[in-house]
């Protein structure tokens, strides 16, 4: 049997995506398994954590100047401090916007390696030789260039939505998936990915809030298009940090 390390996930951005990652991370665990030529096996799971903590909305944060309880870091440098206590070598956290915040828990706890989404995100397209990319995310994201940054020091450029489009992602995210009405969530989001792909091309649209995929799943509307999902991303590098398949990078 592999020796395996522990590895945590810094959730609850909001809980039904956190709940998600824990899913796509034990799958990826089995396709370690499988690819070691190991039975899948409940005994050769890794130690791992998930902490659904409340924290507070993080693109109302970014487009604040305030300090206080509407900040998001100190919630999650607590969950990541439990995290780091259970043993955590390795972390993911479970929400895209939150890695607005990424150097600053990296640096509050430089004895665990924190995975940034983004970049995980970035390296797979570009090794598997991706051209266009749009983004589907939160304005809080947008606001960050956590994507186009990333992208750009792979070499990639990134397409944005409209305006309009943008407020049609905010409402599938948050009268949609987080209020649970996930009918509106799969009409808003494949909305805006069919006229991302009309106006760009052959792009691979980067689902790049962790509630997107939720939506999406399963739409016979996008069934066509070139999806990728970051939170799938970041739960196969956690799980290759768990098994000792990559070195940080």
């Amino acid at each position: 049997m592999a020796v395996t390390q522990v590895v945590g996930i810094l959730g609850g951005m909001g809980p039904a995506a956190g709940a998600d990652f824990v899913r796509l991370f034990v799958q990826a665990c089995a396709q370690q398994m499988r690819a070691r030529g190991e039975p899948v096996r409940d005994q050769s799971f890794p130690e791992h954590w998930l902490a659904q903590v409340p924290v507070p909305d993080r693109t109302e944060a970014l487009a604040s100047t305030e300090q206080g309880a509407h900040q998001p870091l100190e919630p999650m440098l607590q969950a990541l401090g439990r995290l780091a206590a259970l043993g955590s070598r390795a972390v993911a956290i479970a929400c895209n916007t939150a890695h607005a915040w990424h150097a600053n828990l990296q640096e509050r706890f430089p004895q665990v390696e924190l995975l940034h989404m983004a970049r995980e995100t970035a390296r797979q397209l570009s090794s598997q030789g991706a051209t266009g990319v749009a983004l589907m995310a939160t304005e809080g994201t947008y606001r960050v260039r956590l994507y186009e940054q990333a992208l750009a020091e792979a070499g990639l450029g990134c397409h944005i939505p409209l305006a309009e489009e943008r407020r049609t992602i905010t409402r599938g995210i948050f009268d949609g998936v987080k209020a649970g009405n996930m009918a509106l969530a799969e009409q808003c989001f494949s909305e805006v990915a069919l006229r991302l792909a009309e106006r760009h091309g052959p792009v691979t649209i980067v689902m790049g809030c962790t509630e997107v995929p939720l939506g999406l799943q399963g739409s016979a509307a996008v069934a066509g298009l070139d999806l990728i999902d970051p939170a799938q991303v970041l739960a196969a590098a956690l799980a290759r940090r768990a098994y000792g398949v990559d070195q940080p990078h």
